[in-house]
């Protein structure tokens, strides 16, 4: 029989791995043809879609949800390289994009949902598409702040060696980003992307419970279905939804996560391999089978292919550079410059004006903000602080042993997936039952949910470490302390960093949730600014609501300027590979 199609597997060569491929394939397309039709679907407030406790709605419900978690992480995904690429590579860009950054990541979900629903059905009217997207947005905005600042981290510390040997074999900025910058950055973007996927899923109640008009309005998905089972305060579908959510990470965990921390080992700086490498036996399977070579050569090699050659075309019709004046890249930045102070002035004025026309706050309201500010970045701070203490540890010894890292993954991945705030009226509960006060309840109620980004920071930086150090730490006797205190702990630190600049900016978010706790209708609140933004927004309070935003935001991003941004300049200074 001839081959059709270029390397196409032949009948006679299909295999039992091919078979399984094939279903797979079929099966996948098959859904996500189904799935997407159902987005886009007529939608009114009259006829909006009910949420059924039923346990036979849950695989559909499972379906909805995992497929708005990967669409925001395809998104995810070009915001971190286009934004995060950006801000390393350019210094005057970096004094303004990581501030942005900063905000961007103190902004919590709720902020997000209600400055984008409206935007969004206005996109498209009279479909639930509308909605599909605000919510697909909202778990963007869950996921992608975490890996920007993990690929940032990674590009600025490239190893001087190989930036001059890009420079030297002149790489353009494609032929670079694909062959020095993403693969350098690979591990630690895979682990963070598993913690940025899990925290997609951490806040998934809340991006499928959108408020449209003052009513609530509930899109098919298992964050839906716990969140309906909440309010009913029914423990049995409560059970259920959760049970279904770690079913539903642990396949994702085998079929997607798994494989690609196994393949991305090939990336690790080493010129001494480890016969203890990560592995997965899905991603043997895909080597095994014909089809899915076809598929990767055929397919995804086509598209990669011509990707590669409208790069090089373009780059190819770059005009040749013409030689200027000293004093014109001097004259061009100033004048880059006073546009942009420019436009912050015009925004600035026009916001203030805004906020003095919509908010009649006396300076004493402002005051009691401020304070509740204080109060919750103190609980953020020890919830941080508490969380290195036992994530760098742990994080290490996960990272040096293969062996341990291939069981705990799953384990991790679901804790750091699990919706802990399914669990915190349950917490709370003991709180008050063993009479813990929940002003102090809400520091582990934090930690539930953001400890996970520095575990994984430390794990992905603890794997990066090349073999050749190791080895060379046995050969001079290092054990113990010393050697945590010459290769273990300066390795990791730029890792550690990121994790605490994220996991500072989650708990952040995970405030309203923490610091708000509600179970069949009974409220457990303590005094800061997540339980302001719940209660002003529960209350429809739009000024009290903006000015907390605004707040939050100024907090988080003096946190960042002044603890974790100069502890990130040191680690790209003297903490990493070079």
């Amino acid at each position: 029989m001839k081959r059709m199609w270029g390397s196409f597997p032949t009948i006679q060569r299909i295999s039992w791995a091919d078979g399984l491929v094939g279903v797979f394939i079929f099966a996948l397309l098959y859904l996500l043809v189904r799935l997407t039709a159902e987005m886009n679907v007529p939608f009114s407030i009259q006829d909006e879609p009910h949420i059924s406790l039923a346990w036979q709605s849950l695989p559909y419900y499972a379906a909805r949800s995992l497929l708005r978690m990967f669409i925001a992480f395809f998104f995810s995904l070009l915001f971190t390289f286009i934004y995060g690429r950006t801000a390393a590579r350019y210094k005057f860009a970096q004094k303004i994009m990581l501030p942005i950054l900063d905000i961007l990541q103190s902004i919590p979900v709720l902020g997000f949902l209600s400055a984008t629903v409206t935007a969004f059905m206005a996109l498209f009217p009279h479909s639930l598409l509308g909605l599909e997207c605000a919510s697909i947005f909202a778990i963007f905005t869950g996921q992608a702040w975490n890996m920007t600042f993990s690929f940032y981290q990674s590009v600025s510390t490239i190893p001087r060696e190989l930036q001059e040997a890009s420079n030297m074999v002149r790489l353009d900025a494609y032929a670079r980003f694909t062959r020095l910058e993403l693969p350098y950055s690979m591990i630690g973007l895979v682990w963070n992307s598993m913690l940025s996927f899990g925290g997609g899923w951490f806040f998934l109640a809340a991006s499928e419970s959108l408020s449209v008009d003052n009513h609530t309005v509930e899109l098919p998905g298992i964050g839906s279905y716990i969140y309906t089972a909440i309010n009913e305060g029914n423990v049995r579908a409560v059970v259920l939804g959760v049970i279904t959510m770690m079913l539903l990470i642990v396949l994702v965990d085998q079929l997607f996560w798994r494989p690609i921390v196994a393949w991305s080992q090939k990336f690790k700086m080493d010129f001494s391999g480890s016969d203890d490498a990560p592995k997965s036996w899905f991603l043997q399977i895909l080597r095994r089978s014909r089809l899915a070579e076809w598929v990767s050569t055929q397919v995804f090699g086509a598209a990669f292919r011509a990707i590669d050659q409208l790069m090089l075309r373009l780059a190819k019709r770059e005009p040749t550079p013409v030689l200027r004046r000293p004093w014109t890249r001097a004259v061009r930045r100033t004048v880059l410059w006073c546009v942009f102070c420019a436009l912050c002035v015009v925004v600035a004025v026009y916001g203030a004006m805004g906020v003095v026309e919509i908010v009649h706050l006396g300076l004493q309201d402002i005051l009691h903000i401020v304070w509740l500010g204080a109060l919750t970045m103190l609980r953020v701070m020890t919830s941080t602080f508490i969380a290195i203490l036992w994530t760098v540890p742990v994080g290490i010894l996960i990272g040096l042993n293969p062996k341990a890292s291939r069981i705990a993954q799953p384990l991790i991945q679901m804790a750091a997936s699990f919706p802990t705030n399914t669990l915190y009226p349950l917490v709370t509960m003991i709180f008050v039952a063993v009479g813990i006060s929940f002003q102090i309840g809400a520091v582990p109620l934090m930690m539930l949910g953001t400890q996970w980004y520095i575990l994984f920071s430390v794990i992905a930086g603890a794997m990066a470490i090349p073999n050749d150090l190791k080895e060379a730490t046995r050969v001079l006797g290092l054990r113990g302390w010393e050697r945590w205190k010459h290769l273990l702990l300066p390795s990791v630190f730029p890792y550690l960093v990121t994790g605490c600049m994220t996991a500072s900016g989650g708990a952040w978010n995970a405030s309203i949730l923490a610091e708000f706790v509600v179970w069949k209708s009974k409220v457990h609140a303590a005094s800061g600014l997540g339980a302001f933004l719940d209660e002003t927004a529960a209350a429809h309070h739009w000024a009290n609501f903006i000015v907390a935003l605004i707040v939050m935001s100024a907090f988080v991003v003096l946190i960042n300027h002044f603890v974790w941004r100069p502890m990130f300049r040191l680690a790209e200074k003297r903490y990493h590979f070079d």
